[in-house]
């Protein structure tokens, strides 16, 4: 019954192009419950911080009906609060539309206010004695940035600032603003209390400015006659700053108009630095270009022409006739359609293509941003999963399509959160993959069909593009890995994070049980290893010992064996010398006779007679033919003392005063 009204099925197409939702009825259930309100209908599904933004025509439309007057401003056309209700919808389903003299409605108008931002400007009225100073920039920003640019302003030492106004108390210039989570209008002021009002410096401002190389730009919003002191540093495109400037004022950038600009800077990819502009600070106006295709007589006939097309029906074909492009209508910017793509298709290097994705998140996001693994999946998985207990990780794979209306909100407002950032970081590894690109979408479901068996593979398949991004949370477990969780994108900060919380429960409680079964196991095979340590060292310390043994023996034997040869060889000399002596003589023979008594150590007496003509030697050889050579053993007289052995061996007994007797002893060398 909706066809009667074109206005009704506009909004309903909107709706649903913008929230997934396929079911009819339920899509006009959650937009009669927001008044029609599109917007306020849209944030109600996807809740998101800066995400869409908020109706600026909702109060506009309640007092002007379902067909209120257009604003002469593009930016704030009124979207109708209702369409015509369902009751007389249904009692008048061939009623006429409204006529031409009632205010035209373009339905492709609101889809202007459905923008992605890929950061967040914060504005900051700043007070210092009597003076009110605009500081505008953005939520990765910190509060140092602030009082850097009222430097400038205000000609106010950093050191000797103190910036007032927070409703978190007082900050440290370090401190992130996007964590203060401040709302955009904000007021501050500056106190200064070890300056005199008349002190000025200039000088120190200035050697700020030239120590930052930051640009202050000093940017004037005609239409809305408001100045904008923006801080950029010189490594920031034109471009760049465009887009800023179209997040503040919302005028696209293909419809800014700008004044100031210098003439070398012809090309918005320069940097601040070559452009040519004045350093430190340079001013620059800014202006809705005028377009002869957005005129209410052409809007009117816009309207006029599409009613009468409604048996054709079909969304929004003559979109680009009033100057709106097709994707603006489903929450894309310009710069969206232009940038390229996360991931090359076919890429033969896993890690190659995560670099680039790596780089291109960068770009379009910030740096701030979750720590890409680099690496094929597998690799991904052997670090979150097969560390020791205490080390391990869940799994964070992020899929993303940028053909789906929430990839810039989910990736610029929860992967690029602060808080998200650091839990990720802390606990996850994260691997990333761009599924835009079939070839590339097919590959991931392979790899996840190898990794995770095909259940996972097939529940990814079941995703249709508006429900991506998705972050599936993948657990190791003894066997299997388990998907724990699959979070898409429409969702917002808060319940992302609640939804990481309960799958890191769930991950905390069982990786305590493999750390108590790690450090059982670990405590039995430390057992174990002791036991076999001690039972090493017994078997060493008996091999030693026998070893020690075996050598105590050999030498035994070869002492043994040694001592014997020496044995046998003193008796063969004291054989030899026990032959080669001279008979002993008679007592009664005609030579004479010497008589010689010698005394052992061991106490015993030798006697032996010998001719008085006898040379030592031959005394010296039957001493040692009786066991006691002359190297070992001294002979020695009782009285007076001497040492026989002393004398030469040539003289004669009777020489030697040893005739015809005399009484000897032997001594042991030392």
């Amino acid at each position: 019954h909706w066809t009667s009204s074109n206005l009704g099925y506009d909004l309903l197409v909107l709706f649903q192009a913008c929230t997934g939702i396929d079911n009819i009825a339920e899509a006009i259930t959650l937009l009669e419950l927001n008044n029609w309100d599109l917007v306020a209908a849209i944030n109600g599904v996807i809740p998101q911080e800066n995400g869409i933004l908020p109706s600026h025509f909702s109060s506009e439309a309640s007092q002007t009906g379902p067909y209120g007057p257009h604003s002469q401003s593009e930016a704030t056309a009124p979207v109708p609060s209702a369409p015509p209700s369902s009751e007389s919808a249904s009692a008048s389903s061939s009623s006429s539309p409204p006529s031409s003299s009632s205010p035209a409605f373009c339905p492709v108008q609101p889809s202007r206010h459905i923008l992605e931002r890929q950061s967040r400007m914060l504005s900051f009225r700043v007070e210092y004695r009597q003076r009110s100073t605009e500081v505008v920039l953005e939520d990765a920003s910190t509060v140092g940035d602030i009082k850097s640019i009222l430097e400038t302003e205000l000609q106010v030492p950093v050191s000797k600032m103190q910036l007032k106004g927070w409703k978190s108390g007082d900050v440290s210039d370090s401190t992130v603003l996007r964590s203060l989570h401040l709302p955009k209008n904000n007021s501050l002021y500056v106190l200064t209390p070890d300056i005199a009002p008349s002190a000025s410096t200039s000088q120190s401002s200035a050697q700020q400015g030239l120590s930052n190389q930051n640009y202050l730009l000093v940017i004037s919003h005609r239409e809305a006659q408001r100045d904008y002191s923006l801080n950029f540093p010189a490594s920031k495109t034109i471009q760049e700053v465009k887009r800023n400037i179209s997040d503040l004022t919302n005028i696209p950038v293909r419809h800014q108009q700008w004044d100031g600009w210098p003439a070398s800077a012809s090309d918005d990819s320069m940097t601040l630095a070559s452009s040519g502009i004045s350093y430190p600070c340079h001013h620059l106006t800014v202006c809705r270009r005028s377009s002869p295709a957005l005129t209410v007589d052409q809007t009117d006939e816009c309207t006029d022409v599409h009613m009468v097309s409604d048996s054709e029906g079909d969304d929004f074909e003559d979109a680009p006739e009033f100057g709106v492009d097709e994707s603006e209508v489903f929450g894309m910017g310009s710069a969206s359609c232009q940038k390229s793509p996360m991931m090359p298709e076919n890429s033969e290097n896993e890690g190659d293509a995560l670099l680039h994705f790596t780089a291109e998140f960068s770009r379009r996001y910030g740096d701030c941003h979750p720590v890409f693994y680099i690496g094929s999946l597998e690799a991904a998985s052997q670090e979150a999963f097969y560390g020791k207990a205490r080390d391990r990780k869940l799994l964070a794979i992020y899929l993303h399509n940028d053909e789906s209306v929430l990839g810039n909100v989910f990736c610029s407002q929860m992967m690029c959160a602060d808080s998200i950032v650091s839990y990720l970081s802390q606990n996850f590894i994260t691997w990333a993959w761009d599924v835009t690109k079939e070839a590339n979408k097919a590959r991931l479901l392979t790899m996840c069909t190898r990794h995770f068996g095909s259940v996972v593979a097939q529940t990814i398949r079941t995703y249709k593009t508006d429900q991506f991004p998705l972050l599936l949370i993948v657990m190791g477990k003894r066997t299997s890995n388990e998907v724990l969780n699959v979070i898409q994108g429409n969702t917002t900060v808060d319940e992302l994070m609640m939804r990481l919380m309960g799958a890191m429960e769930i991950f905390t409680a069982q990786q305590q049980e493999d750390i108590k079964d790690e450090d059982e196991r670990e405590a039995r095979e430390m057992v174990k290893r002791e036991q076999d340590e001690a039972y090493r060292l017994s078997l060493e310390a008996d091999r030693k010992k026998r070893e020690a043994q075996e050598r105590e023996e050999a030498e035994q034997v070869r002492q043994e064996r040694i001592r014997k040869e020496q044995e046998e060889e003193r008796e063969a000399i004291r054989l030899s010398l026990e032959q080669a002596l001279p008979p002993e003589p008679k007592e009664e023979g005609g030579e004479p006779v010497s008589k010689l008594r010698i005394r052992t150590p061991s106490g015993e007496f030798l006697e032996r007679r010998f001719l008085g003509s006898c040379k030592l030697q031959v005394l010296f050889d039957f001493i040692a033919s009786k066991g006691y050579p002359s190297d070992e053993f001294k002979l020695l007289t009782t009285f007076p003392r001497r040492n026989i052995t002393q004398i030469d061996p040539a003289w004669s007994l009777v020489e030697a005063k040893l005739f015809p007797q005399e009484t000897l002893f032997l001594e042991a060398k030392e």
